[in-house]
């Protein structure tokens, strides 16, 4: 079954994407976020800067150029399309891994006051820097991982006081 995600480039540049379409890109990994890329004849240098898989949002360096990228799936759309806002978000009281991978970098610690989307810490993940930020303004309750830990889909990494 092929899904649409409604993608947005800089907040200006609005298209649609299939998987099929994303799975048919010539793509090669060069480095650890880098990318070779060939479109229609023509060759492109990628390297992923900066993700929020919670958020789906991606900044992508092409060509010495920078594009924000968001990317919204069909549910996305439909909570939306009814009025109401995805920022469920407030109430979250845990940070869990969105995927396995290596803790490379915490910045906060038990007691540290956090405003929402401060950086937590940098997970590696697939050979990807990925950057878990808050969720909302709050206090750090703890912080259950250390720098060089590897984590596993789903294991708590940091709570916030209620």
């Amino acid at each position: 079954m092929t899904k649409t995600f409604k993608t947005k480039v800089n907040d200006t540049f609005d298209f649609e994407i299939t998987t099929s379409q994303a799975s048919s890109l010539d793509a090669i990994q060069v480095s650890n976020a880098t990318y070779h890329i060939l479109q229609n004849n023509t060759s492109y240098n990628a390297t992923i800067e900066k993700t929020d898989f919670n958020k789906r949002f991606y900044s992508v360096k092409i060509n010495n150029n920078t594009y924000n990228v968001s990317i919204k799936n069909d549910l996305d759309t439909l909570v939306k399309s009814m009025g109401f806002s995805i920022g469920g978000t407030k109430h979250i009281n845990a940070i869990k891994a969105p995927m396995p991978g290596l803790i490379l970098e915490i910045n906060v610690e038990k007691g540290t006051k956090v405003n929402e989307n401060d950086t937590l810490l940098i997970l590696e993940a697939m050979k990807m820097e990925n950057v878990i930020t808050a969720p909302r303004d709050g206090i750090i309750k703890s912080v259950s991982v250390k720098k060089g830990d590897a984590v596993e889909k789903n294991q708590l990494l940091i709570e916030f006081d209620a």
